[in-house]
């Protein structure tokens, strides 16, 4: 529901690190849904049920006012690719992530720059 793409971010480190190829690369797993810290926002909100717009349409007299898309994920990635990271299951670009504000993030750009976004 949002406007514009935004970032995956994966937190260096294990369960991040995948040994092979050379030099060692990161994986996202599914537990990096946490919003702000792996999921960064998406421009302006479009959800009529998320309460930031519902404030920003009250207080414009009733007119549909967007407002900052910042995502409320509370649920892993899923479902889960058969790829484990030091034994936590990574995921790949078929995997979405729900808003709890109508949106779902998926993966767009695959790889060392990861992008998603809310369709």
């Amino acid at each position: 529901m949002g406007t514009t793409p935004s970032l995956l971010t994966v937190t260096p480190g294990p369960p991040h690190v995948a040994a092979v190829p050379v030099p060692p690369v990161l994986l996202a797993t599914v537990t990096d849904f946490v919003p702000g810290t792996n999921i960064k926002p998406f421009g302006m909100c479009n959800s009529p049920s998320n309460p930031a717009v519902v404030a920003a349409t009250s207080a414009a007299s009733g007119v549909f006012t967007p407002a900052p898309c910042v995502p409320a994920t509370a649920s892993p990635w899923a479902p889960p690719a058969t790829v484990l990271s030091s034994g936590s299951p990574a995921f790949d670009q078929k995997a979405t992530c729900q808003c709890a504000w109508q949106g779902t993030i998926a993966v767009v750009n695959p790889g060392q720059a990861v992008a998603v976004t809310v369709p």
